[in-house]
C-alpha cells in the first residue's frame, strides 16, 4: 500500500470543535490532493458520521486507486431521541458540533465490526475500505483481541480491506496487538512527538521487527504545538506550566536553526522507520496549504541534536 508521508485527519471537517459548512469541508480535501496527500483518515465517531460522508463526497469523483481511505471500527451509531437533525437545541457530548441525531454505544463484536464497516462504505460512498482500525479500544481488550481483530482479519481475506490494525492514544495496548495479532498498521496519537516520545522505546522497535506501518496522529499534542508560539492545550487538557515552558524552548531553538516548532513537529516522527506516514488533523484550505508548504521545507540535521541534547 503506497502511503504518503502525510496523510489528512478528518476529525475537523467532522465538525470537531466548531461547526464547518459542506463547502469548507470540501476545499479542505481538495486543497490536500493539491498538495498531494492521499491518505485520508476518518472514523464514525468524528461528528456522528458527518466527517465520512463528507470525505466520501469531497472524493467521489478523484481515481479510486490514487487514494488511500482509513476508518474505524468500535463504535455503532445508533439513532437517538434527543434530537431531530436540524434541532440544534441538543449537541454532540464529544467534542463535535453536530445535532445529537445519533449515539455512539461501544461495540467490538464480530456482528458489530461488519455492520460498522457496512454503514462506513455507505457513507463514504465506496465498494472497499484500505484500512480498518480498531478504534480506542482501551477499555475493551478482551473483546478486541478475541472478536473485533478475527473479523477484521477475515473481511481482509475477503478483500474488503485491504489492511488491518488499531488506533490509540497510548502505546501499550497497541504493542499488544503487534505481538499477539497479525495486523498490518497502527495509528499512534500522541506518543511519538516532539514531546511524548513514550512509544518510542517498545513499540516502534516491535512495529520494524514485525513489519507493521506507523501512522503518527497528534503530532501537534492537540495543539501546544501547532503554531511556533507554543499555548493552548496538551492532550485535549491545559498545557501545565513545565511543558509550555519546554515547548517555548523548542521554539527558540528551531528558530535558531531558522524552523518553525510545527515545521518540526511534523517532521520529527518520520526520522523514525517505523513512521510511513503523519496524519495531520486540517479544518481548512488555509490550514492544508499552510501545514503543507512547511513540511516541504528541508530542515537542517543540526536541529536535532540541539532539541534533544540529551539522547
Amino acid at each position: 500500500m503506497n502511503l504518503t508521508r502525510h496523510g489528512f485527519g478528518a476529525a475537523p471537517i467532522g465538525n470537531l470543535f466548531s461547526a464547518l459548512t459542506d463547502e469548507e469541508a470540501f476545499a479542505a480535501v481538495d486543497a490536500a490532493w493539491d498538495t498531494g496527500i492521499r491518505l485520508f483518515d476518518t472514523a464514525p465517531h468524528y461528528g456522528l458520521g458527518l466527517s465520512e460522508r463528507r470525505l466520501g463526497a469531497a472524493l467521489r469523483e478523484r481515481p479510486r486507486e490514487e487514494f488511500v481511505v482509513s476508518t474505524k471500527v468500535g463504535r455503532l451509531l445508533v439513532p437517538s431521541s434527543a434530537g431531530g437533525r436540524d434541532d440544534h437545541a441538543f449537541r454532540d457530548d464529544q467534542g463535535f458540533d453536530v445535532p445529537a441525531t445519533h449515539k455512539r454505544v461501544w461495540d467490538f463484536s464480530r456482528d458489530g465490526v461488519r455492520q460498522s464497516l457496512e454503514e462506513s462504505l455507505e457513507r463514504l460512498g465506496l465498494d472497499t475500505i484500505d484500512i480498518a482500525l480498531i478504534h480506542d479500544p482501551d477499555d475493551h481488550w478482551k473483546e478486541a483481541v478475541s472478536e473485533a481483530y478475527p473479523a477484521l482479519a477475515e473481511l481482509r481475506d475477503q478483500g474488503v480491506v485491504k489492511a488491518i490494525g488499531a488506533g490509540m492514544n497510548q502505546w501499550q495496548m497497541l504493542a499488544g496487538f503487534v505481538r499477539e495479532t497479525d495486523i498490518d498498521v497502527v495509528l499512534l496519537a500522541g506518543r511519538y512527538t516532539l514531546l511524548d516520545q513514550s512509544g518510542a522505546d517498545e513499540l516502534l522497535p516491535l512495529c520494524v521487527e514485525r513489519g507493521v506501518s506507523v501512522l503518527a496522529g497528534g503530532v501537534f499534542n492537540s495543539g501546544l504545538l501547532a503554531t511556533h508560539d507554543p499555548s493552548g492545550t496538551f492532550n485535549y487538557a491545559p498545557a501545565p506550566p513545565e511543558l509550555l515552558e519546554r515547548a517555548r524552548e523548542m521554539a527558540r531553538v528551531c528558530e535558531r536553526h531558522g524552523v518553525t516548532l510545527p515545521q518540526a513537529a511534523m517532521a520529527f516522527p518520520l526520522r523514525h522507520p517505523a513512521v510511513k506516514s503523519v496524519v495531520i488533523g486540517m479544518r481548512s484550505a488555509a490550514e492544508v496549504e499552510q501545514n503543507m508548504t512547511l513540511a516541504a521545507q528541508p530542515i537542517p540535521d543540526a536541529l536535532w541534536p540541539d532539541l534533544f541534547p540529551s539522547a
